[in-house]
Protein backbone atom coordinates (compact mmCIF):
# COMPACT_ATOMS: atom_id res chain seq x y z
CA UNK A 1 0.00 0.00 0.00
CA UNK A 2 1.29 3.49 -0.84
CA UNK A 3 1.99 6.08 1.83
CA UNK A 4 -0.81 8.30 0.53
CA UNK A 5 -3.29 5.44 0.30
CA UNK A 6 -2.63 4.36 3.88
CA UNK A 7 -2.73 7.90 5.24
CA UNK A 8 -5.73 9.16 3.29
CA UNK A 9 -8.05 6.16 3.28
CA UNK A 10 -10.24 7.98 5.80
CA UNK A 11 -10.99 10.69 3.21
CA UNK A 12 -12.29 8.14 0.71
CA UNK A 13 -14.49 6.62 3.41
CA UNK A 14 -15.95 10.04 4.19
CA UNK A 15 -16.58 10.66 0.49
CA UNK A 16 -18.39 7.32 0.16
CA UNK A 17 -20.42 7.89 3.31
CA UNK A 18 -21.49 11.41 2.35
CA UNK A 19 -21.74 11.27 -1.42
CA UNK A 20 -21.80 7.62 -2.41
CA UNK A 21 -20.10 6.34 -5.54
CA UNK A 22 -20.70 9.65 -7.32
CA UNK A 23 -18.35 11.42 -4.91
CA UNK A 24 -15.49 9.23 -6.17
CA UNK A 25 -16.51 8.87 -9.81
CA UNK A 26 -18.94 11.60 -10.93
CA UNK A 27 -21.78 10.12 -13.01
CA UNK A 28 -19.92 6.82 -13.08
CA UNK A 29 -23.17 4.88 -12.79
CA UNK A 30 -23.86 5.70 -16.43
CA UNK A 31 -20.69 3.87 -17.44
CA UNK A 32 -21.39 0.91 -15.17
CA UNK A 33 -24.79 0.50 -16.85
CA UNK A 34 -22.94 0.04 -20.15
CA UNK A 35 -20.93 -2.67 -18.39
CA UNK A 36 -23.99 -4.71 -17.50
CA UNK A 37 -24.90 -3.28 -14.09
CA UNK A 38 -28.59 -2.70 -13.52
CA UNK A 39 -29.18 0.69 -11.90
CA UNK A 40 -31.44 -0.84 -9.24
CA UNK A 41 -28.67 -3.26 -8.22
CA UNK A 42 -26.23 -0.37 -8.10
CA UNK A 43 -28.50 1.65 -5.83
CA UNK A 44 -29.02 -1.32 -3.51
CA UNK A 45 -25.26 -1.82 -3.20
CA UNK A 46 -24.45 1.77 -2.32
CA UNK A 47 -27.32 2.01 0.13
CA UNK A 48 -25.23 -0.50 2.11
CA UNK A 49 -21.82 1.15 1.65
CA UNK A 50 -20.48 3.74 4.07
CA UNK A 51 -16.78 2.90 3.73
CA UNK A 52 -14.46 1.19 1.28
CA UNK A 53 -14.21 -1.90 3.48
CA UNK A 54 -17.95 -2.48 3.09
CA UNK A 55 -17.88 -2.82 -0.69
CA UNK A 56 -17.05 -6.54 -1.07
CA UNK A 57 -19.85 -7.51 1.32
CA UNK A 58 -22.41 -5.23 -0.35
CA UNK A 59 -21.57 -6.24 -3.93
CA UNK A 60 -21.59 -9.90 -2.95
CA UNK A 61 -24.92 -9.67 -1.14
CA UNK A 62 -26.78 -8.03 -4.03
CA UNK A 63 -25.07 -10.37 -6.50
CA UNK A 64 -26.46 -13.33 -4.58
CA UNK A 65 -29.96 -11.89 -4.90
CA UNK A 66 -29.61 -11.68 -8.69
CA UNK A 67 -28.15 -15.19 -8.83
CA UNK A 68 -31.08 -16.65 -6.90
CA UNK A 69 -33.56 -15.04 -9.27
CA UNK A 70 -31.54 -16.32 -12.23
CA UNK A 71 -31.70 -19.86 -10.88
CA UNK A 72 -35.46 -19.53 -10.39
CA UNK A 73 -36.05 -18.46 -14.01
CA UNK A 74 -33.64 -21.08 -15.35
CA UNK A 75 -35.54 -23.81 -13.50
CA UNK A 76 -38.72 -22.71 -15.28
CA UNK A 77 -37.07 -22.65 -18.70
CA UNK A 78 -36.90 -18.88 -19.19
CA UNK A 79 -33.40 -18.86 -20.65
CA UNK A 80 -33.05 -15.23 -21.68
CA UNK A 81 -34.40 -13.84 -18.42
CA UNK A 82 -32.11 -16.15 -16.49
CA UNK A 83 -29.03 -15.29 -18.56
CA UNK A 84 -29.63 -11.57 -18.07
CA UNK A 85 -29.80 -12.07 -14.32
CA UNK A 86 -26.69 -14.25 -14.33
CA UNK A 87 -24.93 -11.38 -16.09
CA UNK A 88 -26.02 -8.94 -13.40
CA UNK A 89 -24.79 -11.33 -10.73
CA UNK A 90 -21.49 -11.97 -12.50
CA UNK A 91 -20.49 -8.32 -12.80
CA UNK A 92 -21.37 -7.72 -9.15
CA UNK A 93 -19.40 -10.73 -7.95
CA UNK A 94 -16.61 -9.34 -10.11
CA UNK A 95 -16.79 -6.00 -8.28
CA UNK A 96 -16.80 -7.81 -4.93
CA UNK A 97 -13.68 -9.87 -5.63
CA UNK A 98 -11.89 -6.89 -7.18
CA UNK A 99 -12.15 -5.00 -3.89
CA UNK A 100 -9.91 -7.60 -2.20
CA UNK A 101 -6.31 -6.99 -3.26
CA UNK A 102 -4.57 -9.93 -1.66
CA UNK A 103 -4.50 -12.72 -4.29
CA UNK A 104 -3.97 -15.24 -1.49
CA UNK A 105 -7.18 -14.19 0.29
CA UNK A 106 -9.53 -17.18 0.10
CA UNK A 107 -12.56 -14.87 0.01
CA UNK A 108 -11.37 -13.41 -3.28
CA UNK A 109 -11.16 -16.90 -4.77
CA UNK A 110 -14.66 -17.80 -3.54
CA UNK A 111 -16.16 -14.66 -5.08
CA UNK A 112 -14.31 -15.38 -8.31
CA UNK A 113 -15.81 -18.90 -8.31
CA UNK A 114 -19.28 -17.38 -8.03
CA UNK A 115 -18.53 -14.99 -10.90
CA UNK A 116 -17.21 -17.82 -13.10
CA UNK A 117 -20.24 -19.99 -12.31
CA UNK A 118 -22.64 -17.24 -13.37
CA UNK A 119 -20.71 -16.65 -16.60
CA UNK A 120 -20.72 -20.38 -17.34
CA UNK A 121 -24.50 -20.57 -16.88
CA UNK A 122 -24.96 -17.48 -19.01
CA UNK A 123 -22.84 -19.03 -21.76
CA UNK A 124 -24.91 -22.21 -21.80
CA UNK A 125 -28.19 -20.30 -21.86
CA UNK A 126 -26.97 -18.14 -24.75
CA UNK A 127 -26.05 -21.05 -26.99
CA UNK A 128 -22.34 -21.13 -26.16
CA UNK A 129 -21.81 -17.71 -27.72
CA UNK A 130 -19.85 -16.59 -24.64
CA UNK A 131 -16.79 -18.80 -24.12
CA UNK A 132 -13.91 -18.82 -21.69
CA UNK A 133 -10.41 -18.47 -23.19
CA UNK A 134 -7.07 -19.31 -21.55
CA UNK A 135 -3.83 -18.68 -23.44
CA UNK A 136 -0.18 -19.36 -22.72
CA UNK A 137 1.78 -16.14 -22.39
CA UNK A 138 5.48 -15.99 -21.62
CA UNK A 139 5.31 -18.97 -19.28
CA UNK A 140 2.08 -17.89 -17.60
CA UNK A 141 -1.62 -17.80 -18.44
CA UNK A 142 -3.81 -14.92 -19.59
CA UNK A 143 -7.61 -15.04 -19.52
CA UNK A 144 -10.38 -13.73 -21.77
CA UNK A 145 -13.97 -14.24 -22.87
CA UNK A 146 -14.84 -14.85 -26.51
CA UNK A 147 -18.14 -13.37 -27.69
CA UNK A 148 -19.65 -14.73 -30.91
CA UNK A 149 -22.63 -13.55 -32.95
CA UNK A 150 -25.83 -15.56 -32.55
CA UNK A 151 -25.58 -16.76 -36.15
CA UNK A 152 -22.50 -18.57 -37.50
CA UNK A 153 -19.98 -16.27 -39.22
CA UNK A 154 -16.76 -16.76 -41.14
CA UNK A 155 -14.18 -14.10 -42.00
CA UNK A 156 -15.87 -11.52 -39.77
CA UNK A 157 -14.17 -8.46 -38.29
CA UNK A 158 -13.08 -8.77 -34.67
CA UNK A 159 -12.40 -6.39 -31.81
CA UNK A 160 -10.41 -6.74 -28.62
CA UNK A 161 -12.15 -5.09 -25.66
CA UNK A 162 -9.53 -3.82 -23.22
CA UNK A 163 -10.59 -3.08 -19.63
CA UNK A 164 -9.30 -0.31 -17.41
CA UNK A 165 -7.04 -0.99 -14.44
CA UNK A 166 -10.01 -1.56 -12.15
CA UNK A 167 -12.07 -3.62 -14.61
CA UNK A 168 -12.26 -7.30 -15.54
CA UNK A 169 -13.14 -9.25 -18.68
CA UNK A 170 -16.70 -9.90 -17.47
CA UNK A 171 -17.39 -6.16 -17.52
CA UNK A 172 -17.71 -6.28 -21.30
CA UNK A 173 -20.28 -9.09 -21.70
CA UNK A 174 -23.19 -6.67 -22.11
CA UNK A 175 -21.31 -4.24 -24.36
CA UNK A 176 -19.88 -7.06 -26.50
CA UNK A 177 -23.33 -8.27 -27.41
CA UNK A 178 -25.04 -4.92 -27.77
CA UNK A 179 -22.40 -3.11 -29.79
CA UNK A 180 -20.41 -5.85 -31.54
CA UNK A 181 -21.82 -9.37 -31.89
CA UNK A 182 -25.29 -8.00 -32.68
CA UNK A 183 -23.61 -6.43 -35.74
CA UNK A 184 -21.75 -9.56 -36.83
CA UNK A 185 -18.46 -8.67 -35.12
CA UNK A 186 -16.52 -11.18 -33.03
CA UNK A 187 -15.39 -9.69 -29.71
CA UNK A 188 -12.78 -10.76 -27.18
CA UNK A 189 -12.89 -9.16 -23.74
CA UNK A 190 -9.51 -9.58 -22.14
CA UNK A 191 -7.57 -9.45 -18.90
CA UNK A 192 -3.99 -8.49 -19.56
CA UNK A 193 -1.06 -8.75 -17.18
CA UNK A 194 -2.00 -7.29 -13.81
CA UNK A 195 -5.76 -7.68 -14.24
CA UNK A 196 -8.39 -10.04 -12.90
CA UNK A 197 -7.64 -13.74 -13.07
CA UNK A 198 -4.43 -13.05 -14.96
CA UNK A 199 -3.04 -11.17 -11.95
CA UNK A 200 -4.58 -13.52 -9.38
CA UNK A 201 -2.67 -16.36 -11.02
CA UNK A 202 0.64 -14.53 -10.85
CA UNK A 203 1.08 -12.51 -14.05
CA UNK A 204 1.94 -8.91 -13.17
CA UNK A 205 2.14 -5.95 -15.54
CA UNK A 206 5.49 -4.53 -16.67
CA UNK A 207 6.29 -1.56 -18.83
CA UNK A 208 5.66 -3.39 -22.09
CA UNK A 209 4.25 -6.88 -21.54
CA UNK A 210 0.63 -5.73 -21.79
CA UNK A 211 1.10 -4.77 -25.43
CA UNK A 212 2.65 -8.17 -26.07
CA UNK A 213 -0.38 -9.77 -24.44
CA UNK A 214 -2.58 -7.78 -26.82
CA UNK A 215 -0.66 -9.31 -29.73
CA UNK A 216 -1.12 -12.77 -28.21
CA UNK A 217 -4.86 -12.18 -28.07
CA UNK A 218 -4.87 -10.79 -31.62
CA UNK A 219 -3.00 -13.87 -32.80
CA UNK A 220 -5.62 -16.07 -31.16
CA UNK A 221 -8.40 -14.20 -32.95
CA UNK A 222 -6.54 -14.39 -36.26
CA UNK A 223 -6.50 -18.19 -35.96
CA UNK A 224 -10.28 -18.51 -35.59
CA UNK A 225 -12.29 -19.46 -38.69
CA UNK A 226 -14.90 -16.90 -37.65
CA UNK A 227 -12.39 -14.03 -37.97
CA UNK A 228 -10.75 -12.15 -40.85
CA UNK A 229 -7.16 -11.80 -39.63
CA UNK A 230 -6.81 -8.54 -41.55
CA UNK A 231 -9.73 -6.88 -39.75
CA UNK A 232 -8.86 -6.90 -36.06
CA UNK A 233 -9.28 -3.71 -34.03
CA UNK A 234 -9.35 -2.71 -30.40
CA UNK A 235 -11.42 -0.61 -28.02
CA UNK A 236 -9.49 0.39 -24.92
CA UNK A 237 -10.78 2.36 -21.97
CA UNK A 238 -8.68 4.13 -19.33
CA UNK A 239 -5.41 2.22 -18.87
CA UNK A 240 -6.29 -0.04 -21.81
CA UNK A 241 -6.61 3.16 -23.80
CA UNK A 242 -2.96 3.73 -22.92
CA UNK A 243 -1.92 0.13 -23.58
CA UNK A 244 -3.76 0.03 -26.91
CA UNK A 245 -1.81 3.07 -28.11
CA UNK A 246 1.43 1.36 -27.13
CA UNK A 247 0.33 -1.73 -29.07
CA UNK A 248 -0.66 0.29 -32.14
CA UNK A 249 2.77 1.96 -32.15
CA UNK A 250 4.34 -1.44 -32.89
CA UNK A 251 4.89 -1.58 -36.68
CA UNK A 252 4.25 -5.35 -36.64
CA UNK A 253 0.95 -5.18 -34.75
CA UNK A 254 -2.05 -7.13 -36.01
CA UNK A 255 -4.32 -4.28 -34.93
CA UNK A 256 -5.77 -2.30 -37.83
CA UNK A 257 -7.51 0.40 -35.77
CA UNK A 258 -7.83 1.54 -32.15
CA UNK A 259 -10.54 3.50 -30.36
CA UNK A 260 -8.86 4.76 -27.18
CA UNK A 261 -10.99 6.46 -24.54
CA UNK A 262 -9.81 8.07 -21.29
CA UNK A 263 -6.23 6.99 -22.06
CA UNK A 264 -3.67 8.13 -19.52
CA UNK A 265 -1.17 10.22 -21.46
CA UNK A 266 1.38 12.89 -20.71
CA UNK A 267 3.17 12.34 -17.41
CA UNK A 268 1.90 9.93 -14.77
CA UNK A 269 2.11 12.39 -11.89
CA UNK A 270 -1.59 13.25 -12.06
CA UNK A 271 -2.90 9.69 -11.84
CA UNK A 272 -0.35 8.46 -9.31
CA UNK A 273 0.35 11.51 -7.13
CA UNK A 274 -2.61 13.89 -7.36
CA UNK A 275 -5.68 11.74 -8.08
CA UNK A 276 -7.38 9.47 -5.56
CA UNK A 277 -4.61 7.47 -3.85
CA UNK A 278 -6.38 4.21 -4.66
CA UNK A 279 -5.24 4.47 -8.30
CA UNK A 280 -1.57 4.18 -7.44
CA UNK A 281 -2.28 1.56 -4.80
CA UNK A 282 -4.14 -0.51 -7.40
CA UNK A 283 -1.32 -0.22 -9.90
CA UNK A 284 1.30 -1.31 -7.38
CA UNK A 285 -0.78 -4.45 -6.87
CA UNK A 286 -1.06 -4.97 -10.62
CA UNK A 287 2.69 -4.59 -11.07
CA UNK A 288 3.56 -6.70 -8.03
CA UNK A 289 5.38 -3.93 -6.15
CA UNK A 290 5.39 -3.39 -2.40
CA UNK A 291 8.20 -0.79 -2.48
CA UNK A 292 6.69 2.51 -3.65
CA UNK A 293 10.07 4.18 -4.28
CA UNK A 294 11.20 1.26 -6.43
CA UNK A 295 7.93 1.45 -8.38
CA UNK A 296 8.42 5.17 -9.01
CA UNK A 297 12.00 4.67 -10.15
CA UNK A 298 11.61 1.51 -12.20
CA UNK A 299 8.17 1.87 -13.73
CA UNK A 300 6.31 5.16 -13.20
CA UNK A 301 9.08 7.33 -14.67
CA UNK A 302 9.22 5.16 -17.79
CA UNK A 303 5.47 4.96 -18.48
CA UNK A 304 4.69 8.24 -20.31
CA UNK A 305 3.97 7.71 -24.01
CA UNK A 306 6.09 10.67 -25.06
CA UNK A 307 7.25 10.35 -28.67
CA UNK A 308 6.20 6.71 -28.98
CA UNK A 309 2.86 7.66 -30.52
CA UNK A 310 4.66 9.12 -33.54
CA UNK A 311 5.23 5.48 -34.59
CA UNK A 312 1.49 4.87 -34.99
CA UNK A 313 0.61 4.24 -38.64
CA UNK A 314 -3.01 3.06 -38.49
CA UNK A 315 -6.27 4.88 -37.74
CA UNK A 316 -6.85 5.96 -34.17
CA UNK A 317 -9.74 7.58 -32.29
CA UNK A 318 -9.10 9.36 -28.99
CA UNK A 319 -11.85 10.44 -26.60
CA UNK A 320 -11.62 12.11 -23.20
CA UNK A 321 -13.60 14.19 -20.74
CA UNK A 322 -12.79 17.89 -20.48
CA UNK A 323 -12.03 17.49 -16.77
CA UNK A 324 -10.65 13.95 -16.70
CA UNK A 325 -9.08 13.72 -13.26
CA UNK A 326 -6.33 11.31 -14.38
CA UNK A 327 -5.13 13.10 -17.53
CA UNK A 328 -5.38 16.87 -18.06
CA UNK A 329 -7.15 17.46 -21.35
CA UNK A 330 -4.23 19.50 -22.69
CA UNK A 331 -1.98 16.47 -22.20
CA UNK A 332 -4.39 14.32 -24.19
CA UNK A 333 -4.56 16.90 -26.99
CA UNK A 334 -0.76 17.12 -27.03
CA UNK A 335 -0.54 13.34 -27.41
CA UNK A 336 -3.09 13.46 -30.22
CA UNK A 337 -1.15 16.15 -32.05
CA UNK A 338 2.00 14.02 -32.08
CA UNK A 339 0.19 11.27 -33.99
CA UNK A 340 0.67 11.46 -37.76
CA UNK A 341 -1.57 8.51 -38.72
CA UNK A 342 -5.24 9.05 -39.71
CA UNK A 343 -6.77 10.28 -36.47
CA UNK A 344 -9.84 11.66 -34.76
CA UNK A 345 -10.35 13.24 -31.34
CA UNK A 346 -13.46 13.96 -29.29
CA UNK A 347 -13.43 15.99 -26.07
CA UNK A 348 -16.63 15.88 -24.01
CA UNK A 349 -17.58 19.04 -22.14
CA UNK A 350 -17.69 18.91 -18.32
CA UNK A 351 -17.09 15.15 -18.28
CA UNK A 352 -14.79 13.42 -15.83
CA UNK A 353 -12.82 10.19 -16.19
CA UNK A 354 -15.81 7.81 -16.24
CA UNK A 355 -17.47 9.74 -19.11
CA UNK A 356 -20.66 8.69 -17.35
CA UNK A 357 -22.85 11.42 -18.78
CA UNK A 358 -22.10 10.30 -22.35
CA UNK A 359 -21.30 6.64 -21.76
CA UNK A 360 -24.03 5.23 -24.01
CA UNK A 361 -22.97 7.56 -26.82
CA UNK A 362 -19.28 6.73 -26.34
CA UNK A 363 -19.81 2.96 -26.42
CA UNK A 364 -22.08 3.16 -29.46
CA UNK A 365 -19.92 5.61 -31.42
CA UNK A 366 -16.60 3.92 -30.73
CA UNK A 367 -18.02 0.54 -31.76
CA UNK A 368 -19.43 1.94 -35.00
CA UNK A 369 -16.18 3.80 -35.67
CA UNK A 370 -14.14 0.60 -35.21
CA UNK A 371 -16.50 -1.43 -37.40
CA UNK A 372 -16.41 1.14 -40.20
CA UNK A 373 -12.65 1.61 -39.95
CA UNK A 374 -12.06 -2.14 -40.23
CA UNK A 375 -14.17 -2.00 -43.40
CA UNK A 376 -11.86 0.65 -44.89
CA UNK A 377 -13.32 3.96 -43.76
CA UNK A 378 -11.26 6.72 -42.10
CA UNK A 379 -7.94 5.35 -43.41
CA UNK A 380 -7.15 8.43 -45.50
CA UNK A 381 -3.56 9.71 -45.12
CA UNK A 382 -3.54 13.08 -43.37
CA UNK A 383 -6.99 12.65 -41.86
CA UNK A 384 -7.25 14.89 -38.78
CA UNK A 385 -10.75 15.30 -37.37
CA UNK A 386 -11.40 17.12 -34.09
CA UNK A 387 -14.62 17.63 -32.17
CA UNK A 388 -15.63 19.31 -28.93
CA UNK A 389 -18.92 17.79 -27.78
CA UNK A 390 -20.98 20.24 -25.73
CA UNK A 391 -23.39 19.34 -22.95
CA UNK A 392 -26.24 21.16 -24.69
CA UNK A 393 -26.13 18.85 -27.73
CA UNK A 394 -24.03 21.10 -29.94
CA UNK A 395 -20.74 19.82 -31.37
CA UNK A 396 -17.91 22.09 -32.44
CA UNK A 397 -16.19 20.65 -35.51
CA UNK A 398 -12.58 21.33 -36.45
CA UNK A 399 -11.25 21.83 -32.92
CA UNK A 400 -11.18 19.74 -29.75
CA UNK A 401 -10.07 22.73 -27.64
CA UNK A 402 -12.58 23.84 -24.98
CA UNK A 403 -14.36 27.00 -26.13
CA UNK A 404 -13.62 28.85 -22.89
CA UNK A 405 -9.91 28.80 -23.81
CA UNK A 406 -10.82 31.62 -26.26
CA UNK A 407 -8.35 30.44 -28.86
CA UNK A 408 -5.43 30.21 -26.42
CA UNK A 409 -4.02 27.06 -24.83
CA UNK A 410 -2.09 25.97 -21.71
CA UNK A 411 1.65 26.57 -21.88
CA UNK A 412 2.70 22.96 -22.50
CA UNK A 413 0.31 22.64 -25.43
CA UNK A 414 1.30 26.03 -26.85
CA UNK A 415 4.96 24.97 -26.73
CA UNK A 416 4.25 21.76 -28.60
CA UNK A 417 2.25 23.59 -31.24
CA UNK A 418 4.97 26.16 -31.62
CA UNK A 419 7.62 23.47 -32.08
CA UNK A 420 5.54 21.70 -34.72
CA UNK A 421 4.67 24.80 -36.73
Amino acid sequence: MTTRSAGQSWSLDIALAQGGFDALHPEGKGTLEQLGHDHTDFDKVFALVKSGAMQPKAWGAIAAQAQRRAEHHESLGFARTASDLYLRAAVMYGRAQYSIFDPADARKAKLRERCDHCVARLGVLRGNTVRRVELDFEGQTIYALLHLPDRPVTGAPAVILGPGMDMIKEDYIHAAQRYYTAHGVVALSIEGPGQGETRANGCTVTLDNYERAIETYAGYLAGLPEVDEHRIGMFGISMSGYWSLRALANPDTRLRAVASYEAVSGDFETIFERAQPSFKNNYLYMAGYTDEEAFDRELKQRMPLGELVRNIERPVLLGIGEFDELTPVENAIATFEKITAPKEMRVYENEFHPLGGVAAEVFAYSAEWVRRTLDGAFDTPGRDERFFVHRDGETTEGSADPRWWLGAAPANLEQLRGAQS
